[in-house]
């Protein structure tokens, strides 16, 4: 689901909100949340659009640092300048991950790594609320706390965002199972709470 709009409520209140979901599985807990999350965001007059990075074609930081020289320009020509360019531009970023081995998906971290070519252009922009959306089989929150550790620490590099709130989907392994959470309500708020 992308483009997503209030129908106008929004007037000059109006947010862009960005949520980038990594999650392989389709309609899957963290997609749920994602949606709720939206929802939300949505009644309270923003403008969101969602963005899953499996329907995109993102390859691996090789490290060469051309990017450095050429203005921001990565090598690898893919939908990474896409989508990180919209991280840039919107108003509000949602990173979303299940959680793999106490870790964020493989595809959200190649995202991340890509987005070194233009960390400089980040750092130049006006500051900006990023919320996490989490999810995992684990029962209790602190499984979630390595993943968290890993976004802080790019958030932290980035240094005009800043955290505003964690969704945490816990004891979410079949599809579907975290429907009956709490997470789904602060998913829920949290958007609702973009003003």
């Amino acid at each position: 689901m992308t483009g997503l709009r209030d129908g106008g409520k929004g007037g000059d209140f109006m947010k862009k909100v960005l949520i980038v979901s990594s999650s392989p599985r389709r309609n899957g807990n963290t997609e749920m949340l994602c949606e709720q999350f939206a929802k939300g965001a949505l009644e309270a007059g923003n403008e969101v659009e969602r963005i899953n990075v499996n329907d995109k074609k993102i390859g691996y930081c090789i490290d060469c640092e051309v990017c450095r020289n050429n203005n921001g320009k990565c090598v690898i020509k893919d939908d990474a300048e896409e989508v990180i360019g919209k991280m840039i531009t919107c108003g509000v970023l949602v990173l979303s991950t299940p959680i793999y081995f106490y870790s964020i998906t493989a595809q959200l971290k190649t995202l991340i790594d890509r987005s070194f070519a233009r960390e400089h252009e980040i750092r130049e922009m006006d500051e900006k609320p990023v919320y996490y959306i989490l999810s995992c089989a684990a029962p209790a929150p602190e499984y979630m706390d390595t993943a968290i550790a890993g976004l802080d620490g790019y958030i932290k590099c980035l240094r005009t965002m800043k955290v505003a709130g964690i969704v945490r989907g816990t004891g979410a392994m079949p599809a579907g199972a975290v429907a009956a959470s709490p997470a789904m309500r602060v998913a829920y708020e949290m958007g609702k709470g973009i003003q």
